[in-house]
């Protein structure tokens, strides 16, 4: 089976399966596996919502399983092509602080979107079975998002703006700081209050106390 750099299989185009019929499955089965999990989910039940059969299901997916790997992992990056790229906005800042704010405001409200948290809930549940999934998470959140932030700081580094000896290291700790919190919360308990601006604002200030250049 052939896979893609984050361990998922890659789906070519089925014989005489039309983009529209493709897209209805795709859809309907991400409802489905959302809704019932992996083991629960029936690809009888993912066929009759997307208007199909489900030989043309395994016809184009070939299996539950690789249909659950490429819907799953289809998820992330589709949702992370929607934010900006973030390295000229963090590195040409006129000012740092409000921009870092904006950007991790903007990341939150993504992350904590009730869909993706439920997708989030069911990766960690499937992760013994499908260890690729939180693998594929953790590399796309890093290479879509992490590795643009590592450059700009970089960057910034560079000018003498702030002072990052690990570059790696500081992001990671910026995104604990401010999403990490409500994330977590939100994972566990899905009707958490949560006051975003505060925790982000002052996660963001956390991170300039510790790593702005003197």
């Amino acid at each position: 089976m052939n896979v893609d750099e984050f361990g998922l299989p890659i789906i070519p185009d089925a014989v005489n399966v039309s983009q529209r019929k493709r897209e209805a499955i795709i859809d309907a089965a991400k409802v489905e596996f959302l809704k019932e999990g992996y083991t629960a989910a029936s690809v009888d039940a993912i066929a009759s919502r997307a208007g199909v059969s489900k030989p043309t299901i395994y016809k184009h997916f070939g299996n539950k399983e690789r249909l659950f790997l490429a819907v799953i992992g289809g998820i992330l990056p589709q949702t992370y092509a929607h934010l900006e790229p973030c390295k000229s906005k963090i590195a040409q800042a006129d000012d740092l602080r409000t921009a870092l704010i904006g950007l991790m405001t903007e990341w939150a409200e993504i992350l904590l979107r009730p869909d993706i948290m439920a997708l989030r809930r069911l990766v960690i549940g499937e992760i013994d079975r499908f260890p690729q999934l939180g693998n594929a998470w953790y590399r796309i959140s890093d290479k879509m998002n992490n590795e643009q932030l590592v450059e700009a700081f970089e960057i910034l580094d560079e000018r003498g703006q702030i002072s990052v000896p690990d570059p790696v290291l500081a992001v990671r700790q910026l995104v604990a700081a401010t999403i990490g919190v409500p994330q977590l919360l939100r994972t566990f308990d899905p009707r958490a209050e949560i006051d975003l601006k505060r925790t982000i604002t002052s996660g963001v200030d956390l991170f300039l106390a510790r790593y702005r250049a003197t």
